[in-house]
């Protein structure tokens, strides 16, 4: 049986012109990572930053099932450097799996190291537990569970309602566990807030801007679950988009502005535009028809493929198609039973969607497929999406974007191997080199 190290090194050398961190930062998102006892955090009480698990768990286990991992966190990222592939410095973020082939401890000379199939092949880095993290709110809450940052600390994500009102078998995303996650927090006994008042946020935000001295913090994401009635009394643009106006009244250009929101209505957009967003981010999941259909049904049925695509356009005559920025979740195109069984497949249906975007300027962005386990396409895939499919849609990605003369989104820090910090794909590790 081929090892997961000669899988890694095969795709290397048949994909040169994919940067070899990319590589194996792709196998750690869609596979995760196990953890030694000695490689976990203090949670907020130590010198590491640890996991906030902000909106999804991003683990291959539920809370019970990851044993010590569950009362000492893992960190929220590391970063990899050197062994024998000479990685250049590589952000991941953290999706713990006790059974990963990949595993963060100690070397005999109790250097942290990554390992693969029992070998050693990066030095590990942890985040450093920023000065914020030790502040609290006056209400006694944490920056970490209120304003949690992630890539490195560049960017805020203010999850301001953490559950999903696509709810249940006939609604839910089939690869989103956003609602099971809020669930399993509230059962451990973890502060996890449903929705999160405008002035608590805007009291971490003020923390962070006191105590982020070298303002490493540089955008923020306002998120969370669909709305497709009211929270609040208020309907999706108007409940986000309140936020935001708060956010830019109080610290006018301290931060880039972006919302990831169902494709609206165009008023609806101009509204986040007016309330000072900067970017939109209308995530349009997975390409392909069928799949979108079975795969995201409550999108279908209370908005619908047709019209999803059609709003990201007229979105881009708001906030110019740059800064229109939809996510879809590699991988899941070839999700079992229904999803495509060959490689060539999935990413002729992929880049066929990036074709449409980009084309018209717009430029999709990816998060990698984590097959979290109490999902329905996480229990009958538990192994993801082929490693080949993850870095030939690395390739395709730069390949249609230099076809259209396009460069790295804003927003998401800067690009290039040894460079970049976006922590949920590879894909700004393999544009080139900006410094934002």
């Amino acid at each position: 049986m081929e090892s997961r190290t000669d899988l890694a090194e095969d795709l290397m050398s048949r994909f040169p012109h994919v940067p070899r961190e990319a590589v194996l930062k792709e196998d750690l998102l869609r596979g995760g990572l196990a953890f030694d006892d000695a490689a976990l955090t203090d949670n907020e009480h130590g010198d590491v930053k640890p996991k906030s698990y902000f909106i999804f768990s991003f683990d291959h286990r539920t809370l019970p099932e990851l044993g010590t991992a569950a009362l000492r966190r893992p960190p929220e990222e590391i970063v990899l450097t050197g062994g024998p592939y000479e990685l250049r410095r590589t952000v991941v973020s953290v999706r713990t799996n006790p059974s990963s082939p990949y595993r963060v401890g100690t070397d005999s000379d109790g250097r942290l190291r990554l390992f693969l199939d029992g070998q050693p092949i990066a030095d590990v880095g942890l985040p450093p537990m920023p000065a914020y993290y030790r502040h609290t709110l006056a209400n006694g809450k944490s920056v970490m569970e209120v304003a949690p940052t992630i890539q490195w600390g560049y960017l805020i994500y203010l999850t301001a309602f953490r559950v999903c009102q696509y709810f249940g078998a006939k609604e839910e995303c089939q690869y989103c566990d956003i609602n099971h996650n809020w669930r399993q927090h509230k059962q451990a006994g973890r502060p996890y807030t449903g929705v999160k008042p405008v002035d608590e946020v805007l009291e971490a935000l003020e923390i962070i801007n006191r105590h982020d001295t070298d303002r490493a913090s540089q955008a923020y994401t306002l998120t969370g679950g669909s709305i497709t009635s009211q929270v609040g009394g208020l309907a999706e643009a108007d409940f986000y988009g309140q936020y935001a106006q708060a956010i830019e009244e109080r610290f006018p250009g301290r931060w880039i502005g972006k919302v990831v929101a169902q494709a609206l209505p165009r008023a609806d957009v101009q509204r986040f535009h007016d309330y000072g967003i900067r970017i939109y981010h209308p995530n349009y999941e997975v390409w392909d028809k069928r799949l979108f259909e079975l795969y995201c049904p409550g999108k279908e049925r209370y908005v619908g493929r047709e019209e999803w695509h059609r709003r990201i356009l007229d979105s881009a005559e708001v906030f110019g198609p740059r800064n229109v920025i939809p996510n879809f979740v590699a991988g899941v195109e070839m999700a079992a039973p229904h999803g495509f069984t060959s490689v060539d497949e999935a990413i002729d249906s992929t880049a066929e969607g990036l074709e449409y975007f980009m084309s018209r300027g717009i430029t999709p962005r990816f998060t990698t497929w984590c097959p979290e386990p109490t999902t329905p396409l996480g229990r009958t895939n538990p192994q993801g999406a082929p490693l080949e499919y993850h870095v030939r849609l690395l390739e395709v990605y730069r390949a249609t974007m230099d076809a259209h003369g396009l460069s790295s989104p804003p927003g998401y820090g800067p690009a290039g191997p040894g460079r970049a910090v976006f922590s949920v794909s590879s894909f700004m590790d393999t544009l080139p080199a900006t410094d934002s």
